[in-house]
């Protein structure tokens, strides 16, 4: 295996990795707890109301010591300091990556080419406020003057992902007599499934689009247009319509009054906007006070990743946690588990930030690379996912890092729900990381009385390898202020997994060739062109289609 290289050699922390790996690769960590008492202690790091206890991962201060060396060899401190001073770090795209511009609340200037982005960002903030409060106090009403309570977001990717996680992550916050609806499946039945309850006279929907070109949204945004005019009429598409674009001719085209439509910029990446315009559903859903709030808790974040030594820097040593898994164990991949029904989309939403930005082949020196890069991300909330993947989690052939999220204190305390949880959530960790050996088993058994041949039936069957590693984010509370702390947590350590693997983690031309080949294959499945320049495998699918909606 390869690993990072300076004229293709391996580099010095890199090869100070791999004997660590050899020498660490088979102790176990429930060795490594008996014998420090203080383990836990030494691997926890907090940030306001967030911690993060890494104790049950497979390192000791040796490990940690080579991934630091890795970081300072790959020279992310000034990397970080690279982004937050707008260096064009997104380099295929030319482009600086500002994402924390916009929750930037120090009032100091934030520059990109040269020139201070954050007059033009507040502007926004105050537009987003101001329409929000209008739309929520019932001050702009719809075109037969009744107040606009179904609130209907219209995108795709980061325009969908980020803002419907944030806002049913915050339901509990969410305005009295405000409904919040999502549309961003190119499969009509995502759009019928949505219109079918809605009032036309109630309804504002939000096309979130930067180019107002996305052929899904479009798509889907036409179609509610359509809906709504059949219902009110032409007049009434812009009391009932806003754009989140940078398209005003398509958006004025579209019938919506340019005074509604909201600016984003090209320093901020789709996957990293729901801190701008795109947020704007969530503004009216719980109110700017709590996106404000939630820009809060993410520049609390940026600014312990931009001042923290690596040592103590949250998101740094999560990241260098992935790359010791990723690079030198050969596991490519990994779950995170929030044990909160309201975070049950940031799994989804995780799975854009990470397999996006580093789900990339060629570096920085236009090479392809030799080594893994992007690992794959799933998970959902627990404890639903107790009962479908984690048999595979616990006894599996293959090894997946876990991350369990949970808060201390729930929203809905309902009897002892809320301790049930937790007592699940810790106990999971602690059962990856010990395991069960066949003797504990066997002992087991023959304690619940089974007698010699069933024990030596079952004991295998019973027992769990363990030395599987985990981390654990645990918060008081799943408030605002906490949700924007975790995601910037996220976003800033899959960029830092990105800079060590020396790739760009702010493109995404991986998603461009399906659609291109998409347009091709429309106009022959709807029978305006012949199929051409196919594989036999899809004219025979196009051919079949074809049969089947005769």
């Amino acid at each position: 295996m390869f690993g990072l290289h300076k004229n293709k050699e391996k580099t010095k922390a890199w090869k100070k990795l791999e004997s660590e790996y050899k020498r660490f690769r088979k102790i176990e960590m429930r060795d490594l707890f008996a014998a420090d008492n203080k383990r836990a202690a030494k691997y926890t790091l907090r940030v306001d109301d967030l911690i993060l206890d890494y104790s049950k991962n497979r390192i000791d201060d040796k490990v940690m010591a080579g991934l630091l060396a890795l970081a300072e060899e790959r020279g992310i401190p000034a990397k970080i300091k690279a982004m937050f001073e707008g260096k064009k770090i997104n380099y295929t795209e030319n482009r600086s990556v500002l994402h924390v511009a916009l929750r930037n609340r120090s009032g100091q200037a934030m520059l990109s080419d040269g020139k201070d982005v954050m007059p033009q960002i507040n502007e926004v903030l105050l537009k987003m406020k101001n329409f929000s409060d209008a739309v929520r106090f019932g001050k702009f009403k719809g075109y037969t003057g009744k107040k606009l309570t179904n609130i209907v977001n219209i995108g795709i990717g980061g325009s969908d992902l980020g803002p419907v996680m944030v806002c049913e992550a915050l339901r509990k916050y969410w305005i009295k007599g405000i409904n919040c609806y999502f549309i961003s499946n190119i499969d009509g039945t995502a759009c019928a499934e949505v219109l079918n309850k809605l009032d036309p006279e109630t309804t504002l929907f939000i096309i979130a689009s930067k180019t107002f070109t996305t052929i899904e949204t479009l798509t889907n945004a036409k179609t509610c247009r359509k809906w709504l005019v059949n219902a009110l009429g032409e007049h009434a598409v812009d009391k009932h319509f806003v754009a989140l674009s940078t398209n005003r001719e398509e958006v004025i085209k579209f019938g919506i009054n340019p005074e509604n439509m909201f600016e984003f910029w090209d320093f901020v990446g789709g996957r990293y906007s729901l801190w701008s315009a795109i947020g704007l559903i969530i503004c009216i859903a719980v109110g700017f006070e709590n996106f404000e709030k939630l820009l809060e808790g993410a520049y609390a974040m940026d600014e312990h990743f931009r001042t923290a030594p690596l040592a103590e820097n949250m998101p740094v040593i999560m990241a260098l946690l992935g790359i010791w898994y990723n690079n030198f164990f050969n596991i490519h991949r990994y779950a995170v588990i929030p044990y909160d029904q309201y975070l049950q989309y940031l799994p989804a939403y995780l799975q854009q930030l990470d397999m996006e930005s580093n789900g990339k082949s060629v570096d920085r020196e236009n090479n392809f690379v030799k080594y893994a890069t992007g690992p794959v991300l799933f998970g959902g909330a627990g404890t639903n996912v107790q009962h479908s993947f984690f048999q595979l989690l616990h006894q599996g052939t293959e090894i997946v890092p876990v991350d369990f999220i949970a808060p201390a204190i729930s929203h809905n305390e309902i009897g002892n729900h809320h301790q049930i949880l937790l007592s699940n959530v810790l106990a999971q960790s602690e059962a990856l990381m010990r395991g069960k050996t066949v003797a504990e088993a066997a002992e087991e058994l023959r304690k619940a009385g089974k007698d010699k041949e069933e024990v030596e039936a079952l004991k295998k069957y019973k027992s769990f390898s363990g030395n599987r590693p985990s981390n654990t984010l645990l918060c008081k509370k799943i408030d605002a202020f906490t949700l924007g702390m975790l995601i910037a947590l996220y976003e800033h350590k899959i960029f830092i997994q990105g800079m060590v693997w020396n790739i760009n983690s702010f493109d995404q031309m991986g998603v461009e060739l399906g659609k291109q080949l998409a347009l091709n294959i429309l106009p022959e499945l709807e029978g305006t062109a012949f199929a051409v320049n196919h594989d036999s495998s899809t004219l025979s699918l196009i051919k079949a289609i074809k049969a089947f909606r005769k």
